[in-house]
C-alpha cells in the first residue's frame, strides 16, 4: 500500500480490526519514509466480476459505480450513509453468490430496486425513472401506482389500516 503523502510503498500496519458491518478491515498503517500515519480499509473479493451491459460491451465490476449510483438517487432524503454501505454490501453479497462471473446492468438493477424500494420511495422512484428510462409522465404514473399497491397489499397483510 502507498503512502497518500508521499508516494513511498514502504507502509506498516499498526493496527487491523474488521469493520461494524464485517464487510472490510480496517488497517491504520504508518509511512516508514514520511512517518504519516493513515487508515485503509480493504475488502475480501471473492470472485472478479464482469458486467454485461445493454450494448454488449463487458466491463469489470466497480462497487464504487454502484455507491455513487445509489448516492445519486438517495441525495437530499432522510438516508444514514451507513445504510448507504449497508445496502451496496448487501448487493455485491447477493451478486457474488449467484455463482456467477457475469451479471447484467439488469441484475444489479433489479437488486438496487428491490433495496432501495425498502429504504426510500422517493430514491426508488428517481432510480427507476433512470433505470426504466422513463420517457414520459404516464411513466411515473404506472410507477406509483405500482408503488402504492404493493404498500396496500403489504398494510393489509400486516393487519394495519389507514
Amino acid at each position: 500500500m502507498r503512502c497518500p503523502h508521499c508516494g513511498a510503498p514502504d507502509t506498516q500496519v499498526k493496527d487491523s480490526r474488521p469493520t461494524e458491518d464485517d464487510a472490510a478491515i480496517r488497517r491504520r498503517r504508518v509511512c516508514g519514509v514520511c512517518g504519516q500515519r493513515f487508515t485503509t480499509f480493504e475488502r475480501v473479493q471473492l470472485r472478479e466480476l464482469v458486467v454485461a451491459k445493454r450494448s454488449g460491451r463487458r466491463v469489470p465490476f466497480d462497487r464504487d459505480k454502484l455507491h455513487r449510483s445509489l448516492a445519486v438517487a438517495l441525495r437530499k432524503r432522510p438516508v444514514d450513509p451507513e445504510r448507504i454501505e449497508q445496502m451496496v454490501s448487501a448487493i455485491v453479497r447477493q451478486l457474488e453468490a449467484s455463482g456467477e462471473t457475469e451479471v447484467t446492468t439488469e441484475t444489479i438493477g433489479r437488486f438496487v430496486m428491490e433495496g432501495l424500494k425498502t429504504v426510500d420511495d422517493v430514491a426508488y422512484v428517481r432510480f427507476a425513472s433512470v433505470y426504466k428510462n422513463f420517457r414520459e409522465a404516464k411513466d411515473f404514473e404506472t410507477l406509483l401506482d405500482e408503488l402504492a399497491g404493493d404498500e396496500a397489499a403489504s398494510a393489509a397483510a400486516s393487519g394495519e389500516t389507514r
